[in-house]
């Protein structure tokens, strides 16, 4: 299960690093901070990093949560349940609709917001799926 973090931001500005770590498997890494009732994450994925295969179980097989955010660095291409698919770039902002999913091909870094209560259950079957592949031998 991920270290999604209960605790709230102090104080009115806060580095990245200063972000509790959230998951870290091989070259992906979350980070998040609950802030009121929303849930603040930073990521940062290799390029290659696709959501498709990890998603499958949830209802539909895609991310039930709405995402408010920034493209960093990079880009990620995401697909929504209608079929159309959208690439965001860096310098860019999105706002991603509950059912989706998401994969980049240079890899990419991204600052986003989501209602806490409709990402946990999501990261929980994230993380399900990507702790034991890390420990595989």
């Amino acid at each position: 299960m991920p270290n999604v973090p209960g605790s709230t931001i102090i104080g009115m500005r806060t580095t990245t690093d200063q972000i509790p770590l959230e998951l870290q498997v091989g070259d992906i890494e979350t980070r998040a901070v609950q802030c009121g009732d929303q849930l603040l994450r930073h990521l940062d994925l290799p390029a290659g990093t696709d959501f498709t295969p990890l998603l499958v179980g949830l209802p539909g097989d895609l991310c039930q949560c709405p995402h408010w955010g920034t493209v960093l660095a990079g880009s990620i291409t995401v697909r929504f349940a209608d079929g159309t698919e959208e690439t965001v770039r860096a310098g860019e902002l999105y706002h991603w609709p509950a059912g989706h999913t998401g994969w980049t091909d240079d890899g990419v870094t991204f600052l986003e917001w989501s209602p806490a209560a409709d990402i946990r259950p999501v990261l929980e079957h994230l993380a399900a799926q990507l702790v034991p592949a890390a420990s595989a031998p």
